[in-house]
């Protein structure tokens, strides 16, 4: 892949919120989580778990933790993020979002749509919902299906306006 292509790739990436009505294999989800677990993480620590969820009583409970998340009504799976504090007490949830960041791209590769959905502000509601142990911290769920909708790029702020050079 020419460096061209992979940046087009990446730019091509969007949040998708509208699913077409039909299955995603598991197999898929396992090949992107397993990509997933190439992420950076401090020390290699590897502080993150993966819950793949696809019973419809679930996604319908986690579409009601908050406004954001009714994507989940439509997705036909969603992939739960957690970090594991115990395993990298300084930066468990950045490494866990730093795994969900790849796990996104991955699932972009393999022609599937995915939107985050931000879970801090309800780490109990999701552990309770899931299954999640306290000893997690659910970091981000992924909503994931075919999509069915080509949102175009929303703007971005001038890169002037974001970069500081420190000499």
């Amino acid at each position: 892949m020419s460096e061209k292509q992979c940046i087009d790739f990446l730019l091509s990436r969007r949040s998708i919120r509208v699913f077409e009505d039909r299955d995603v294999p598991t197999d898929l989800l396992l090949k992107a989580i397993d990509v997933a677990r190439y992420a950076p993480s401090a020390r290699n620590s590897q502080p993150w778990r993966f819950y793949i969820v696809k019973r419809r009583d679930i996604l319908d409970k986690l579409s009601a933790i908050h406004g954001g998340a009714t994507p989940l009504r439509r997705a036909k799976a969603a992939i739960i993020v957690t970090s594991v504090p115990s395993e990298s007490p300084a930066s468990h949830q950045v490494d866990a979002a730093l795994a969900a960041m790849y796990l996104w791209l991955a699932l972009h590769c393999l022609g599937l749509g995915a939107v985050w959905i931000q879970t801090l502000r309800n780490v109990e509601e999701v552990r309770s919902i899931a299954g999640i142990p306290s000893s997690e911290v659910p970091i981000a769920i992924l909503a994931v299906g075919w999509p069915a909708e080509k949102p175009s790029p929303k703007p971005r702020k001038p890169l002037e306006s974001v970069v500081k050079i420190v000499e």
